[in-house]
């Protein structure tokens, strides 16, 4: 299971240049897919061969020049509460400030790891000021720089040290794990509950490795199964509901430790940003997907014109990925839960199939003769072959070329719309690489 660790600290100490320094460096790999906004707060490290999530919470301030400390408390709050670490960043060019003291009272009070990182520590003249955040109490700050890097290191080895290393999961047995995730109120709870209530076989509740997911198996319907349940659906916190930073917070561990997410959406309110960050969240982590539109018998309006409306909505604001299913359900008339499930079981197999070379190549080559990729600078672009990686999280699939770097992207989705049209991949992400023959 992966860690999480949260950047905490007032406005304008840097948090969200550390946050770039630690992620960047997957970033470069994992291609930043279009259409994803807004995701310079959450991101994946990778370090002496230990990978951890981070989340910035300074990224969830609206306007951060005048943000109230209110909020910032409330953020730090909600951080202690859901990450395993907290990096608190703190200015060492301005010192200690009220905020600080205030940021560092709620910290000492949690009983999480806190690591205080001392930044803007830019040249040497500023190291004597390290020693003034002792008096956070909150151990030895670490100096860094996060805009040139010098010292994030030995922070890293630090941090990577703090982590607990039982990576030990239990439940490896190749039992999907389910996910329901979606804004407050966009009945979550209720859904799990109608899954659960029906006809209670549940067989074990297991309290998950991770701290706050709680995994319940099923066997129901004829298929096993693991809901994978944060802990906030059982758990009514005191932190507004409102608070957006809180419902993705929540979100993270569920989607990092599934495989199929159930994304719910409120009917009655449409598919607001909050949805969005969450989607993005989903892809980001390569996890299959399908859209639940509860609350469907407050909706007036249910003739098939509406549905229709209703799915092009969704499906404008989630391209390019389009290609998932999307469910009109409600958890308290229990109206299609059973299809609830059967739909992500089946976006489950959808994601685990495997295509035969000769059927992948029987199929796919002749599509490419008669579109191939354009030609660039009078260069004849050939595909000659394609098959299947094996043992991938998502399906993933190499098309052979003669001259990849000259394959553009939307020859690329244009390769994955048509093994969509060609196979059942409803649901599940894939990957479409172009090698070098």
């Amino acid at each position: 299971m992966g860690n999480l660790v949260a950047i905490v600290g007032r406005p304008n100490v840097g948090k969200s240049t550390l946050f770039n320094r630690l992620t960047n460096s997957r970033r470069a790999i994992v291609s930043d897919e279009a259409g994803t906004t807004r995701d310079r707060q959450y991101g994946k490290c990778e370090w002496n061969g230990r990978e951890f999530s981070v989340v910035d919470t300074g990224g969830w301030v609206v306007n951060s020049d005048d943000v109230f400390e209110e909020e910032i408390r409330k953020q730090v709050v909600v951080a202690t509460e859901e990450a395993d670490l907290v990096l608190f960043l703190v200015d060492i060019q301005n010192g200690v400030t009220d905020l600080d003291m205030d940021v560092a009272n709620i910290l000492r009070r949690s009983k999480l790891p806190v690591v205080v990182v001392a930044n803007k520590a830019d040249d040497g003249k500023h190291l004597y000021g390290q020693y003034e955040f002792y008096k956070l109490g909150l151990g030895d700050p670490f100096c860094v720089s996060a805009a040139t890097g010098s010292g994030t290191g030995d922070l890293l080895d630090f941090v990577v040290s703090k982590m607990n290393t039982d990576e030990v999961d239990d439940l490896d047995d190749g039992t999907p794990r389910f996910a329901v995730v979606g804004r407050p109120n966009a009945g979550k709870s209720s859904i799990i509950n109608a899954f659960i209530g029906e006809d209670r076989n549940i067989v074990t509740d297991i309290a998950g490795t991770t701290r706050d997911s709680i995994y319940t198996k099923y066997d129901k319907f004829g298929f096993d199964f693991y809901l994978v349940d944060t802990a906030g659906i059982r758990r009514k916190n005191k932190v507004t509901e409102d608070l957006e930073f809180y419902s993705v917070m929540r979100s993270i561990r569920a989607i990092e430790n599934s495989d199929v997410c159930i994304l719910m959406i409120d009917a009655t309110r449409g598919i607001e940003a909050q949805d969005m960050n969450i989607f993005q969240l989903i892809q980001k982590n390569n996890k299959s997907l399908v859209v639940v539109v509860n609350k469907w018998d407050l909706v007036e309006d249910k003739s098939q014109v509406a549905i229709k409306t209703f799915e092009t909505a969704i499906r404008q604001r989630m391209a390019p990925f389009v290609d998932f299913p999307i469910i009109f359900a409600s958890a308290v008339t229990k109206q299609r839960i059973f299809k609830v499930l059967e739909t992500a079981k089946q976006v489950y197999l959808n994601r685990k199939q495997k295509i035969g070379t000769s059927k992948l190549n029987e199929v796919m080559l002749p599509i490419i003769e008669q579109t191939p990729p354009p030609s660039i600078k009078g260069k004849y672009i050939k595909i000659k072959y394609v098959s299947q990686v094996p043992d991938t999280q998502i399906p993933t699939f190499v098309f052979y070329a003669n001259l990849p770097q000259y394959i553009k992207e939307p020859y690329r989705r244009f390769l994955e719309n048509k093994m969509r049209e060609n196979w059942t991949l409803t649901g599940t992400p894939i990957n479409v690489f172009i090698r070098q023959k």
